[in-house]
C-alpha cells in the first residue's frame, strides 16, 4: 500500500484527500519509485477545478505530473534504470505518492549533485521554458521582455535566455525585483506603465516575448513593443495568442510535448552542474499537498512548491 492524494470531487483544494492504495509490481517497461520529493504546480489544482471540464465518470482525479525519487523495482525488459537508481519522474500523472510505477520512458537519470527538491521541481517548467524560448527563437545579441519572471517557468526561463547569450527584462511584483536581478534579469515592476517602463530599461528595443501569465497586460505590452508577432509567444493566453495571431505553446500540443521531452536530458545536465537554479519557495508534507494548492494560488514567495512524503 501507498499513500497518495486525489481529489474525490471537483472544486476547491478542499477536494484533495489522502488514500490508500495498492501499490502493483511494475510490468514490462516500467519502474517502481519511492518517491522523495514532488513538485507541485498550477496544472495540479487546475486539473480538478473544473477547467477541464466536471465529468465525474473521472472521478477521483489523480494529480502530480513531476517527481523525484530512488527506483525500487524495475519490470521485465528494463535495463537502462536499475534498483538503487536516483531518478527524475518527468511527465507522469498521479505522482502525488509515496510509490509509483511509471514507464520507463518518464525517468531521467538524478544527478549527484542535484538535490531531490531542486530535481522534482525542475523539468515542467524548464521544459515549459526551453519549449517557448525554442519558439520565438531567443539567441545571442537578442533583447527578450519575460513576464512573470519570477515565477517557476519565468525564473527558468530568465537563465536559460541569459546562458543563450540574450539580455533580458523581466516582469515582477515589487517584492521579487532583487530575485529577478539575481536571476540575471533587468527587473520591471508590473501594472499600470508597464510599457513605458520597458522602454526606459530597453532603449534599444524588445526583439521577443514571452508571456508566462496570461494576462491582458502582458499580451497588449508585448504586441505594443515586439515588431514581429512570431517572436511574441504565450504559454497561458491561448485565446488572446489565437485571437491577435501570436504563437502559444502547451495546452496539449503534441509539438510542445515532444520538445518538452527533448529538452530533460540538457536540463538536468545544466541543473547537476549548477548552472540552472531552481528556487525553493517552500516545502509541505505530502499530507499538506491542499494547504500547498491553496498557498500556490495566493501571491506567495518566489520558487517552487515541493511536497515532501
Amino acid at each position: 500500500m501507498t499513500k497518495s492524494v486525489v481529489a474525490q470531487s471537483y472544486g476547491t483544494s478542499e477536494a484533495l484527500t489522502v488514500v490508500d492504495v495498492e501499490v502493483p509490481p511494475p510490468a514490462s517497461g516500467e519502474v517502481l519509485v519511492e518517491v522523495k520529493a514532488i513538485g507541485v504546480n498550477p496544472i495540479d489544482y487546475k486539473l480538478y477545478s473544473g477547467a477541464f471540464g466536471d465529468d465525474p465518470e473521472k472521478l477521483p482525479v489523480r494529480v502530480g505530473g513531476e517527481a523525484a525519487g530512488v527506483v525500487a523495482a524495475v519490470g521485465a525488459g528494463v535495463t537502462e534504470i536499475a534498483v538503487g537508481d536516483e531518478v527524475i519522474v518527468s511527465p507522469g500523472t498521479g505522482l502525488y505518492a509515496e510509490k509509483v510505477v511509471v514507464p520507463v520512458s518518464a525517468i531521467t537519470p538524478k544527478p549527484a549533485g542535484l538535490g531531490w527538491e531542486q530535481a522534482a521541481g525542475l523539468l515542467l517548467v524548464g521544459g515549459t521554458a526551453v519549449d517557448a524560448l525554442d519558439t520565438i527563437g531567443v539567441g545571442s545579441g537578442d533583447t527578450v521582455l519575460i513576464h512573470g519572471a519570477s515565477g517557476g517557468v519565468g525564473a527558468l526561463a530568465v537563465q536559460l535566455a541569459v546562458a543563450r547569450g540574450a539580455t533580458v527584462v523581466g516582469t515582477a511584483g515589487a517584492a521579487n525585483q532583487d530575485y529577478v536581478r539575481n536571476l540575471g534579469a533587468t527587473p520591471v515592476v508590473y501594472g499600470d506603465g508597464l510599457e513605458e517602463r520597458v522602454r526606459e530599461v530597453a532603449p534599444q528595443g524588445i526583439d521577443a516575448a514571452l508571456d508566462t501569465v496570461g494576462t491582458d497586460e502582458a499580451v497588449d505590452v508585448s504586441l505594443a513593443l515586439v515588431k514581429d508577432k512570431t517572436r511574441i509567444v504565450t504559454i497561458a493566453a491561448f485565446g488572446r495568442a489565437q485571437e491577435d495571431g501570436f504563437a502559444s505553446v502547451g495546452g496539449g500540443n503534441p509539438a510542445s510535448a515532444e520538445a518538452r521531452l527533448k529538452a530533460r536530458a540538457e536540463l538536468v545536465e545544466q541543473a547537476g552542474a549548477g548552472h540552472l537554479t531552481v528556487t525553493i519557495a517552500k516545502t509541505f508534507p505530502l499530507i499538506d499537498a491542499a494547504q500547498a494548492h491553496s498557498e500556490l494560488a495566493q501571491p506567495h514567495p518566489a520558487g517552487k512548491f515541493i511536497l515532501i512524503p
